[in-house]
């Protein structure tokens, strides 16, 4: 039907056009989707990832889906408006220098703790490194509730790669008020690639159109095993059997948290694992280590002893947090670091 109102994603395809995709759906390509010709990306400069709201013209055949025909407007703006707008890399990437809150109420302890000792800014680039079993999950969706709550202003985004099915189940029911992105772990190598391709151009793009945005990813060690599973190194594997092009896709969608001057922001809080006994998931963290500017540990230990947050404060840490925290809690954050320096995770906690 034609000059019928339509929206979606865009996705643009290797051929040069595109669809229109619905992430309540997951992205997951139907029969509704919109076709987006080359020569309309090309005429208004779209990228992928962006939000079009438009209008479909009439099918070139009968029995053809619709094609856009009419844009409205682009991430909420007028293509005119869109057109000026630059690429994240044409921005100035500046310090995170507004916190976000994560105390939900007087009795949290778990908000208390990470506004304490690893604060988290607008454009964070933050790993929760954790043993199995320590709370990763939960110090993750704590998160989320903490933003949904606190920071209204911020769109928050969770990604579920190679999850188990009843995680994503209980990660949409446990969020409501996050867009939950997921690849299941009985979904093939393809599909993983193209959800985190298109999660990380939505979020990309949304923060250059000047929004704040959090994406919360869980985990970056599932990621890189899965595409090592399909990835093309041309012979070279690392040390664990990684391929050496494995994690191209999960380091750059890491790397693009930021704080953008005169811009949005991109928040990427993601949890990574540790002493899994396994040799790859060792090198996938190594591989990371030191590419963030917030590392956020949870101790076995006090996840043995069932004391929770099993926050390591020792290891646990936000790079210039005087940017962060206001003087008074700067002063309780380094009297209470001094004090615990030489005890152990639990004495500490």
């Amino acid at each position: 039907m034609a000059n019928k109102n339509c929206e979606g994603i865009l996705e643009i395809l290797p051929e040069g056009n595109g669809f229109l995709r619905n992430p309540a759906n997951n992205f997951r390509p139907g029969p509704d989707d919109i076709y987006v010709p080359a020569h309309l990306i090309r005429k208004c400069s779209l990228r992928d990832g962006v939000h079009i709201a438009g209008k479909t013209g009439k099918p070139p055949r009968p029995g053809q889906r619709p094609p856009l025909a009419k844009i409205d407007a682009i991430n909420g703006l007028s293509p005119a408006q869109y057109g000026k707008i630059p690429e994240m890399k044409a921005f100035t990437s500046i310090d995170p220098e507004s916190r976000m809150t994560m105390t939900r109420d007087p009795k949290d302890l778990t908000g208390r703790f990470i506004d304490l000792f690893t604060p988290i800014g607008k454009g964070q680039r933050g790993m929760i490194i954790s043993p199995p079993k320590a709370g990763k999950t939960t110090i993750l969706k704590h998160i989320a509730k903490a933003v949904l709550q606190n920071h209204p202003e911020v769109q928050v985004m969770v990604l579920l790669i190679d999850e188990r099915p009843e995680e994503v189940t209980d990660f949409r029911r446990d969020l409501p008020g996050a867009e939950v992105f997921h690849s299941s772990s009985d979904m093939d190598v393809e599909n993983h690639l193209r959800i985190t391709a298109l999660t990380m151009n939505m979020a990309t793009r949304r923060m250059e159109c000047g929004a704040d945005v959090l994406v919360l990813i869980d985990s970056l060690t599932r990621m890189g095993r899965a595409f090592n599973k399909d990835s093309d190194s041309g012979g070279k594997t690392l040390s664990g059997g990684l391929s050496a092009n494995a994690l191209e896709l999960p380091r750059r969608f890491f790397g693009a948290a930021r704080n953008l001057e005169h811009g949005g922001s991109l928040t990427i809080m993601a949890t990574i694992l540790v002493d899994t006994g396994s040799r790859m998931d060792e090198v996938i963290f190594q591989e990371f280590k030191g590419t963030g500017n917030l590392d956020l540990a949870l101790s076995r230990e006090c996840a043995d002893r069932r004391l929770f947050p099993a926050i390591n404060i020792r290891e646990s840490g936000t790079r210039k947090e005087h940017k962060l925290l206001p003087e008074k809690m700067l002063d309780q954050s380094n009297m209470l670091r001094r004090k615990t320096a030489g005890m152990n995770p639990p004495e500490a906690l």
